[in-house]
């Protein structure tokens, strides 16, 4: 195996969204068994170097297939689909709108005085992002793994970006307020 080998072929995986989480975590802990550094203690400093090298990597690849949008971003760019978020972030006109919505019901929910129908709101609010997460994450799934298309996959990864970033302040909203 190569240290440029891609995430899944280091891991014995297809190439898809869709994983099975269990089979990740066993690849991963046999994969560090593998490389762990204590291993190669007797062969000397360049040895456990590359044990390191290679402890390094499988980490690199687990935290970045263990993680939906993270599996999702990879996969359209190593099929030659770069997700480009910091300089594309145009977004169909129906989810502008959807992101419209949900910031005027935050700052509604924020203006609110009564913490209680403030808590209600946030989980309201909370709950409709949520849907929204995973029904994002069916798309990609769909639209990676189903259809084979990474151009049209860009554009949900880049929309479930903003939805996690958005369910984080939501949730420290909620959290501030209990």
């Amino acid at each position: 195996m190569s240290l440029q080998a891609s995430d899944f072929e280091l891991f014995g995986l297809p190439a898809a969204f869709s994983l099975d989480r269990a089979q990740l975590d066993h690849q991963w802990k046999s994969l560090q068994r593998e490389a762990h550094p204590d291993r190669f203690a007797s062969e000397g400093a360049a040895a456990q170097r590359i044990a390191m090298q290679w402890s390094v990597r499988i980490n690199e690849a687990y935290n970045r297939l263990k993680d939906p949008l993270k599996r999702a971003a990879y996969l359209c760019e190593l099929n030659g689909a770069a997700v480009n978020a910091e300089n594309n972030t145009s977004m169909p006109p129906a989810f502008l709108m959807q992101q419209m919505e949900w910031r005027e019901a935050l700052d509604d929910c924020k203006a609110v005085k009564v913490v209680h129908s403030k808590i209600e709101g946030l989980e309201k609010l909370l709950d409709e992002v949520d849907a929204s997460h995973a029904a994002s994450l069916k798309q990609i799934a769909s639209l990676i793994d189903t259809d084979q298309n990474f151009a049209a996959a860009v554009g949900q990864v880049r929309a479930l970006m903003f939805i996690e970033k958005f369910a984080q302040e939501v949730q420290h909203q909620l959290d501030a307020s209990s």
